[in-house]
């Protein structure tokens, strides 16, 4: 027994309509059958030759396309030439239309745009995972923004709320005792941010830290003197990449983020 034959008519790829022409499928014939997809149809002339080879092989036309006036054509044809198709988008957008009393964008391709951003997020948080908290320098060539500061200016959840907004973000804790990577120095300052914060504010972060830690706040990590050497030489690394600085004092992770989505609009000028 020969396989049935499908064309597949989109105005876009054609993916979600070969989806739902495999899972009827699978209910028949143990799920054999022949799709031959033809996409980004914008023309009755693509629709007329596909009509055509389906009525020539007695195939099924199954079709996503947006336009009521490609899906009325396309209806209208195939009636004509007594071919079986089947509007797969249509009657929803009718639906969600009447259901919700708005008209339907009538754009191609939108889902995959939205599949788009849905795995640039996903390049972004593997990216921000990849490279926190300077794991790897080279990472640093390769990243949208790259946010530099002392530990405990919040220099990972910006990190991961900029990756949910997709931007490949890394990250470079600056400490007195450890160079910065020469990568630092060799990529665009603009592409650079600095955090800072005041002492004092710090010094209630870092003791709270500690406190979480099961650790005395006398450590020398909350110590106004060290917090102090601390800032005082990221200031001298972020006075010497040239790049804009952000203090982060008394300002929640979306609001920091937000400034720093501004500044890297504006091509890194602070």
């Amino acid at each position: 027994m020969s396989q049935p034959i499908v064309y597949v008519i989109s105005d876009s790829v054609g993916e979600t309509a070969e989806f739902v022409v495999r899972a009827v499928a699978s209910q028949f014939n143990g799920g054999r059958v022949e799709i031959r997809r033809v996409g980004y149809v914008d023309d009755q002339e693509q629709i007329k030759e596909v009509v055509q080879a389906a009525k020539e092989t007695n195939a099924v036309v199954a079709f996503t396309l947006v336009l009521p006036e490609m899906r009325d054509y396309l209806m209208d044809y195939a009636v004509m030439n007594g071919v079986v198709a089947v509007d797969i988008l249509g009657p929803m957008i009718d639906a969600f239309s009447k259901v919700n009393n708005q008209t339907p964008k009538n754009r191609p391709g939108l889902v995959h745009q939205l599949d788009d951003e849905y795995f640039r997020r996903v390049e972004a948080i593997e990216f921000a995972v990849k490279y926190d908290d300077g794991k790897d320098p080279r990472g640093l060539l390769r990243a949208d923004v790259v946010l530099i500061g002392v530990s405990r200016t919040s220099k990972t959840p910006l990190s991961m709320f900029l990756a949910h907004k997709r931007f490949k973000a890394a990250n470079v804790p600056l400490v007195p005792e450890v160079e910065p990577p020469e990568e630092l120095f060799e990529i665009n300052p603009r592409k650079v941010i600095g955090l800072t914060i005041s002492p004092d504010e710090l010094n209630l972060i870092r003791t709270e830290r500690l406190k979480a830690l099961g650790l005395g706040s006398q450590a020398n990590y909350a110590q106004h003197e060290r917090i102090k050497l601390e800032l005082d030489y990221a200031e001298k690394i972020m006075s010497k990449i040239g790049c804009p600085v952000i203090n982060v004092s008394n300002k929640a992770v979306e609001e920091t983020a937000s400034i720093i989505m501004d500044v890297i609009k504006r091509g890194g000028r602070g």
